[in-house]
């Protein structure tokens, strides 16, 4: 039996998100004065209270000038300091080891430059074969800048033939003593697969190799313990589902096993002891925390949205939220009966993120946004992403775009 409308509204009654704490687009076709909004893995929704946060801090810049290092109401030069500690919560680490820095692949590079260090009998990097292209770009630069060939040197994995995921076991088949780095990310971007962080880390490690991981499409979206799973590093973006904004400041995360190591690493302004730091010698001295992976001074407008988004997730919980979106992405799952979805149908095997194989993606986004309202976004050739995002989608969402999918495609 297809899914009623009341039938959503009713679910949405009980099982309330925090919409009201989301400035919501407004629909630009469609029978609804807001769109319902599915593209939260491209780009977040605004916090309602980011713009006043924002002008507070920018207020601070008018009314003080260089002073605001000090003497703003949140002082400019401790600043990052402020989402150490929400970050470090949401993806289960140590605040010593979590630091909000640059963007997602100026991390990925600069973690690089210390946990990649290829030799000649070890020198590959295993990544998933529908990795974004962004970690395909930056793992096949560095081997290269270490004067191997990508071709060779880059392991992609794919699935089995006729399957759309990776099974576990074969990642850790692919993991042999030639294994320099692995690294891959924690929910495919393409398909919405939740990898097995923890088992893949433990057979990286067992085989000798770094075991690195990109969170772009896990942070914000599933409970992470990076931590208690010993992974050496990450990187994520806040853009996606931590709702920061375009092209928002990054997090990384360096083990407490690594901090104070020898390891070669880029420095600059903001990689030495903040105790120390205005004695403006010429030689850094580093923290023994992820604070000593920091080049440039941090860019307090951009870490502002940040903030205020982490104050949402610590207030709301991540578990309480993955809770929410498992059955919200059941419903969804549910509506999409009938349809070629390549995300995995087990609930702990995916975020909230349901993937359809259909041709013409890209017109069907259109008419879906133009038509109906809904907002999904396409890839190609041939999928439709839908992310409900448990912060701010509701069930009625999801039954609008199951039925606007299906009307479409009749």
């Amino acid at each position: 039996m297809t899914p009623s409308e009341t039938g959503a509204l009713d679910l949405d009654a009980a099982d309330p998100g925090h919409r009201e704490l989301f400035d919501v687009p407004p629909a630009q076709g469609g029978d609804y004065p807001e769109v319902a909004y599915f593209a939260g893995n491209s780009l977040g929704l605004r916090p309602k209270a980011t713009r006043s946060e924002l002008l507070e801090d920018l207020d601070s810049w008018a009314a003080l000038g260089v002073e605001g290092h000090l003497d703003a109401a949140r002082p400019w030069l401790p600043y990052h300091e402020l989402l150490t500690g929400p970050a470090a919560r949401l993806v289960g680490a140590l605040p010593s080891e979590t630091v909000v820095m640059n963007t997602l692949t100026v991390n990925l590079h600069l973690l690089m430059v210390s946990f990649y260090r290829p030799t000649r009998s070890r020198h590959r990097i295993v990544i998933e074969d529908s990795a974004f292209p962004s970690d395909s770009y930056a793992v096949r630069s560095q081997v290269a800048f270490h004067g191997y060939d990508a071709e060779d040197a880059v392991i992609r994995l794919r699935p089995r033939p006729g399957e759309h995921s990776l099974r576990t076991a074969d990642v850790v088949e692919q993991l042999g003593g030639d294994v320099a780095l692995v690294l891959l990310g924690g929910v495919n971007y393409l398909t919405g697969e939740l990898m097995d962080i923890p088992t893949i880390t433990k057979a990286g490690h067992a085989a000798g190799a770094v075991v690195g991981w990109d969170l772009a499409h896990a942070a914000g979206n599933v409970p992470l313990a990076l931590h208690d799973w010993d992974v050496d590093f990450a990187a994520w973006c806040s853009y996606k589902y931590l709702n920061s904004g375009p092209g928002a400041i990054a997090g990384a995360f360096v083990h407490e096993r690594h901090l104070g190591a020898d390891l070669p690493r880029f420095e600059g302004w903001w990689s030495t002891d903040a105790k120390t730091r205005f004695e403006m010698t010429p030689e850094s001295r580093p923290p023994a925390s992820a604070d000593a992976w920091q080049v440039s001074n941090p860019p307090i407008f951009s870490m502002s949205p940040v903030r205020t988004s982490l104050e949402i997730f610590d207030k709301v919980g991540i578990e309480v939220l993955r809770e929410r979106s498992v059955r919200l992405t059941a419903y969804l799952s549910d509506l999409l009966d009938g349809f070629e979805v390549i995300t995995p149908a087990d609930p702990a095997r995916r975020g909230a993120q349901l993937s359809v194989r259909v041709r013409g993606a890209g017109e069907l986004s259109r008419r879906l946004r133009f038509e109906y309202g809904v907002i999904a976004d396409s890839r190609e050739p041939d999928v439709l992403r839908f992310a409900p995002v448990p912060l701010y989608s509701t069930y009625h969402d999801c039954w609008r775009a199951g039925t606007a999918l299906a009307e479409v495609m009749s």
